[in-house]
């Protein structure tokens, strides 16, 4: 018999806001390797890389899936290691965690690229989104991801595609819809949208109560994408990981409505730095 969805709870995430030891080093918080961006969509894997970086991460790598580099670094990050896609995964950078598809669009390239990076992420966990999903919903790439840990990130068009059912089935029946990806892909699944849904590979639902209309904005589904790669890459607990990176994404949008930013014209690019506040507020 099938169990309800539990609501996400703060206080089931004691790691989100655990203090740091005095003698870390940006080695203590693990390297987070970004796949996305292809042309006139770099923006998508910048603002996953950049709340990688804000949400806690030690080191964040870009890999552009573009013939030439768009751009030498980024502006409003430069902490950010820009990288063509091959240079990223033709060589060990110590990567602890992967975020794919932001960005990336749906040609040979990308699938390619995410083929590649199957074969080459070491056993790492991967947060598979957007495009990702949308190519291995076409069969242009397998799951065959190997061992280690998935996040598939669908919204509900997304879900419909990789289900090959309409966007209203996955609607009537949010939870079954979750179970159902998450038990074919054995991998952990976060169906978006108002009270995301997180299903764990055995099963387990939760459902989160954070988060407002401000998140209906282009970028938001990146910049979760990048939180959670970056609180996996830090080796919180898996499950608090997954379950905090979705409890933040929605407070940061509430922090931020409260302070009269949005929730009309809230932009994804301000949720970074309302998470990193929360998490350091404890």
């Amino acid at each position: 018999m099938n169990t309800p969805a539990v609501p996400i709870d703060r206080a089931a995430l004691p790691a989100l806001f655990a203090p740091r030891a005095d003698d870390s080093h940006k080695g203590s918080f693990g390297t987070v390797g970004v796949v996305g961006g292809g042309p006139g969509m770099t923006g998508a894997a910048l603002l996953a890389a950049r709340a990688a970086l804000k949400t806690g991460a030690g080191k964040v790598l870009v890999g552009f899936v573009q013939e030439t580099l768009p751009l030498p670094c980024d502006p409003l990050q430069p902490e950010l290691m820009l990288r063509d896609f091959r240079s990223l995964l033709e060589e060990d950078w110590g990567v602890t965690a992967w975020v794919a598809g932001c960005g990336i669009g749906t040609g040979a390239l990308p699938a390619n690229a995410l083929s590649e990076l199957f074969v080459l992420r070491r056993h790492a966990p991967l947060v598979l989104d957007a495009d990702g999903l949308n190519l291995l919903a076409r069969g242009e790439i397998r799951p065959t991801w190997g061992a280690g840990p998935v996040v598939l990130t669908p919204h509900p068009a997304e879900a419909a595609r990789l289900l090959g059912v309409g966007t209203d089935a996955i609607q009537r029946d949010r939870p079954a819809a979750a179970r159902q990806l998450a038990q074919r892909f054995q991998a952990w699944v976060v169906l978006k949208g108002a009270g995301t849904v997180v299903c764990a590979p055995d099963g387990g639902l939760h459902i989160n109560t954070t988060g407002n209309p401000g998140l209906a904005t282009a970028g938001t589904g990146d910049v979760l994408a990048g939180m959670l790669g970056g609180l996996i890459a830090q080796k919180l607990p898996l499950d608090q990981a997954v379950l905090g990176a979705i409890w933040l994404h929605g407070a940061a949008a509430d922090a931020l409505v409260a302070q009269g930013v949005g929730p009309i014209g809230l932009t994804a690019g301000e949720l970074a730095d309302a998470a990193r506040a929360l998490r350091n507020q404890g």
